[in-house]
């Protein structure tokens, strides 16, 4: 009885300093990302005066300036001159927008034809199958920047410079959705059930439509989302691409805010820029999460 309370005791204090280093762990992942919402509320000069912990009240006045398309005037020489402001020169919701649009379809189209791929290599046997999956692996490895002169030259000669066709188009092909997608297909797809769809009369298109694609819902929400996040958070292609302020997306807005001259330098504006521009991924993730948690394959033929 003894021996049982010690073994009770002992699980209850593994388990308590288990749940203290995970909170420990928390509020370290968590505490830049509060620093930075009240960076968000604060002034410039505040910011600059030291760290703060508490929350000021600049908030509303710096997302005022994006809604708002104010007009600041100085004088110069006795002449009136316009200065541009955050509201006019860097644009965030119309950014948002743009980022959102880009990321959706780069999303969408990523994650389905990486799946499309997968499939056809994991579930057809042909003459040179492990040299294609060798190949995709190999191309895996080649890092963005060495072909982005190539790729700069044939979108130039394509003529679709300044666009979002080189953002979107390009990004089906991604070698490491593709590795992910297969490796959960041999985890979770038995051949078994597409062969009962052939049988049926299925066709393969409505097999992989139909059948695979529900039943690898988890794995399509967790590269969806890491798509999603990619395509948000880029910003070497899209500034090399576009040059229109209208097609901005987020990356391209913060950065331009960020190089802003010393005159309209803001780092309070600087911090909501970057708070505004977290949120739709936090908003994506809790819309995806719930797909991650839970055997799809319930009811399935287990080989």
């Amino acid at each position: 009885m003894e021996k049982l309370k010690s073994q009770a005791k002992m699980l209850s204090t593994r388990r308590f300093i288990c749940y203290a280093v995970l909170v420990l762990l928390a509020i370290l992942s968590l505490f830049p990302f509060y620093i930075m919402v009240v960076n968000a509320t604060r002034s410039h000069p505040q910011i600059q005066s030291g760290f703060s912990a508490i929350p000021g009240t600049q908030l509303w006045l710096h997302i005022k300036q994006f809604i708002k398309s104010e007009r600041w005037f100085d004088v110069v020489a006795g002449q009136q001159v316009e200065r541009k402001v955050y509201g006019t020169s860097y644009p965030i919701f119309r950014g948002l927008g743009n980022s959102f649009l880009v990321a959706i379809f780069t999303a969408a189209f990523t994650t389905y034809f990486s799946a499309m791929t997968a499939y056809g290599i994991y579930m057809y046997n042909f003459k040179g199958k492990k040299s294609a999956f060798e190949f995709i692996m190999a191309v895996m490895m080649v890092p963005t920047q060495v072909s982005t002169l190539g790729f700069l030259q044939l979108i130039t000669k394509l003529g679709i410079m300044n666009s979002y066709i080189p953002l979107i188009i390009p990004a089906i092909a991604a070698p490491v959705v593709f590795f992910y997608m297969y490796q959960s297909m041999e985890a979770t797809l038995p051949y078994s059930i597409v062969e009962a769809a052939r049988v049926d009369g299925s066709n393969e298109f409505y097999t992989f439509n139909a059948i695979v694609c529900p039943m690898l819902k988890p794995a399509f929400a967790v590269q969806a989302i890491f798509a999603f996040v990619t395509s948000w958070n880029n910003y070497f292609i899209p500034a090399l691409v576009i040059s229109d302020k209208k097609l901005w997306t987020v990356p391209i807005v913060i950065a331009n805010a960020r190089s802003a001259d010393y005159m309209m330098f803001d780092l309070g504006v600087n911090y909501t820029l970057m708070t505004v521009a977290i949120l739709p991924l936090i908003v994506i993730y809790f819309l995806l999460s719930r797909y991650i948690i839970g055997g799809v394959t319930a009811g399935g033929v287990k080989e």
